[in-house]
């Protein structure tokens, strides 16, 4: 990363560190005690001293999510490529892709674990679930928005709607498909957490609702720091394999 990069990033970071040290002046001076609102040098104490544990849960949590998001990503490519190859199957499709959003994931989330138990199966649905709908809707759009004069050039030399798609339609696609892939990346996280508060033996969503009926506050907060952290190692390392595999797009926004 280069100097100008890290300054337009400067902002950002004294204003979160503006934050944690008004929060912490403000909870001493008023004296609120732990269990209401823990101040951020004991939140980094509680994340330190249970290091370990929160380790372990974080290993849970970290393969139902890598799990969860890699079989979306590969449902995704295929209904995407299967809906834009095949126009018919996205009109029957495309409305109930929609409409699977409007139910409320909290309600969806007991069946599946009364369906499937409570190992890893049922978590990795809920993320798929949760990451399957903004991946797949961005890259079909991505892959819609091909300039229609290049696939009729190629039409014109006689080629398959396979080698129009995969010469043109999925290069062009590519810059939607990892933006959906950042969104997808962020809920993954959420979703794994969701699963692990209706039932589970082991994760972070665990370790939090453990913590916080015991009114152990400060392990509650060590908990979404470690959620926070998880959900940005994902958002990055989309961040960075977007840069490797579409450098075009990345150098349009480096030039704006």
């Amino acid at each position: 990363m280069n100097w100008s990069k890290w300054k337009e990033r400067f902002p950002s970071i004294f204003f979160f560190l503006f934050l944690l040290t008004s929060w912490q002046i403000v909870a001493m001076a008023a004296h609120i005690p732990i269990w209401i609102l823990p101040t951020p040098f004991q939140i980094g104490t509680a994340l330190l001293e249970t290091r370990h544990l929160i380790w372990l849960h974080t290993l849970t949590t970290l393969t139902e999510t890598t799990a969860g998001f890699f079989l979306a990503v590969v449902f995704s490519l295929l209904t995407a490529a299967i809906m834009v190859l095949c126009p018919w199957i996205k009109q029957l499709l495309y409305p109930y892709l929609i409409i699977s959003q409007t139910v409320p994931l909290i309600a969806i989330a007991p069946l599946l674990i009364l369906w499937l138990g409570y190992g890893l199966l049922p978590k990795i649905m809920i993320i798929i679930i949760v990451c399957f709908f903004p991946i797949t809707i961005n890259l079909i759009e991505g892959l819609e928005l091909t300039d229609p004069d290049l696939l009729n050039l190629l039409r014109s030399m006689g080629a398959t709607p396979w080698q129009m798609f995969h010469m043109v339609r999925w290069p062009h696609a590519l810059p939607s498909f990892f933006s959906g892939l950042k969104i997808a990346a962020t809920y993954s996280v959420m979703g794994a957490v969701i699963g692990e508060w209706l039932g589970a033996s082991s994760g972070l969503g665990v370790y939090l609702t453990r913590s916080s009926h015991s009114f152990l506050t400060d392990r509650v907060f060590a908990a979404i720091v470690t959620i926070t952290f998880l959900s940005f190692f994902y958002f990055a390392l989309i961040s960075f394999l977007a840069r490797i595999m579409v450098p075009w797009a990345s150098s349009k926004q480096t030039k704006h």
